[in-house]
């Protein structure tokens, strides 16, 4: 009945530790630093403070080793660093305890856009016109249909993002993503009123799907593009059956999900990028009735169950503190917004962090903020975009 969740920081982390905590589990949190949001839930059952994955992964690997050995029926691994050590790492794992994660180079290959979309093109999935420039060079002669987006081969939470509108503006963008992020992709700009959907899903070691779940972001910060501030479930077939072929080809196993966004020029999804772990809007699956931590736990002791494909449709989930505040401030039409930002209590509607039933994970949200002040891990986060 034991589980360990890393990464406690993250509001998904509180959906995981909220999941099962409720249904009676008891939930080791771990995080790098003492003050983490996990770690001020009600659900949270043992804190446990570990190396930096970062900084050192061979004191974290060796820390959450000795940890299981204790008696652990699963671990979620919730972040990027987190995720890639274990998969890396399996075999010190797999005997003690379920893993439900992909293999250490599927992970990588989609985490590489370049692969990811040639892969995606050869399946059928409809992505966005795409240039895959070889040499810095080569920009120069190029014919970039343009509104264009610069974008680094492996990266996440809009880091290194470019827009352009201007053909003098191309190469010294293109130059300047470069400079950190080697030979970034280059995509025509999928206009902004289309809408961003995402796929999430589960599956099982034989590549069949345990689970599914579609939402449409409806605000994000930055606004020109980032982690969804407030988002709804949704039924929208074609995405859901492209995502789950596009996971099928990949031979998937575990949690993914699959972004897309629908171009107005020609009404088709097209593709963005697969995430290989948990989700930031987590805890909206769960609202809606697709629990995914719980089903993982479920496979992890073996159980069968029918693939979870029906789900609550309208249902919403807000990441208020700070995300939706931020994108409040930012945006020109913040009083125009719809849905409205100050329509706080809709009885359709959940929050990230802030719940009745379990209170105290706000202020931990608000004490984690000292943590930019003297973690190095934290800080890499408020490096611009």
């Amino acid at each position: 009945m034991r589980v360990f969740v890393t990464d406690g920081h993250w509001r998904k982390t509180l959906a995981v530790v909220r999941s099962l905590g409720r249904r009676g589990l008891r939930v080791t949190v771990g995080e790098s630093t003492g003050i983490a949001t996990s770690f001020f839930s009600k659900y949270c059952s043992q804190r446990v403070i570990y190396p930096s994955p970062i900084r050192d992964p061979d004191g974290f690997l060796q820390r959450l080793r000795w940890e299981v050995t204790t008696g652990y029926r699963a671990i979620f691994p919730m972040e990027e660093e987190t995720l890639l050590l274990l998969a890396r790492h399996r075999e010190l794992f797999d005997p003690l305890v379920f893993l439900p994660i992909a293999p250490y180079e599927k992970i990588q290959f989609v985490r590489d856009k370049e692969r990811l979309l040639k892969f995606a093109m050869e399946n059928g999935i409809p992505c966005p016109r795409t240039y895959f420039f070889k040499t810095p060079d080569e920009v120069k002669t190029s014919r970039v249909s343009l509104p264009a987006v610069i974008k680094p081969r492996v990266s996440s939470g809009a880091f290194g993002i470019r827009y352009v509108t201007e053909a003098q503006d191309l190469l010294p963008a293109y130059l300047a993503v470069h400079q950190k992020y080697p030979l970034p992709l280059v995509q025509e700009r999928i206009p902004p009123e289309g809408d961003s959907l995402g796929v999430s899903a589960l599956f099982g070691e034989d590549s069949k799907v345990k689970a599914a779940f579609v939402h449409r972001r409806l605000r994000e910060y930055p606004i020109s593009g980032g982690p969804s501030t407030l988002r709804e479930s949704v039924s929208h077939p074609q995405v859901l059956e492209l995502g789950l072929s596009l996971l099928k080809a990949l031979d998937w196993f575990g949690v993914a999900m699959v972004e897309f966004k629908m171009d107005p020029k020609d009404n088709t999804p097209k593709l963005m990028e697969v995430n290989p772990r948990f989700w930031g809007s987590l805890q909206l699956a769960i609202f809606s009735g697709v629990d995914f931590p719980y089903l993982i736990y479920r496979m992890a002791k073996g159980e069968s169950f029918n693939p979870v494909l029906t789900y609550e449709v309208g249902r919403r989930c807000r990441w208020l503190l700070p995300g939706d505040l931020f994108h409040f401030l930012k945006n020109p039409n913040r009083f125009r917004l719809s849905p409205h930002f100050f329509d706080f209590f809709h009885e359709n509607t959940c929050y990230d962090i802030i719940s009745r039933q379990d209170p105290w994970p706000v202020l931990g949200r608000v004490l984690t903020l000292l943590t930019f002040l003297y973690d190095r891990d934290m800080r890499r986060f408020l490096a611009p975009r």
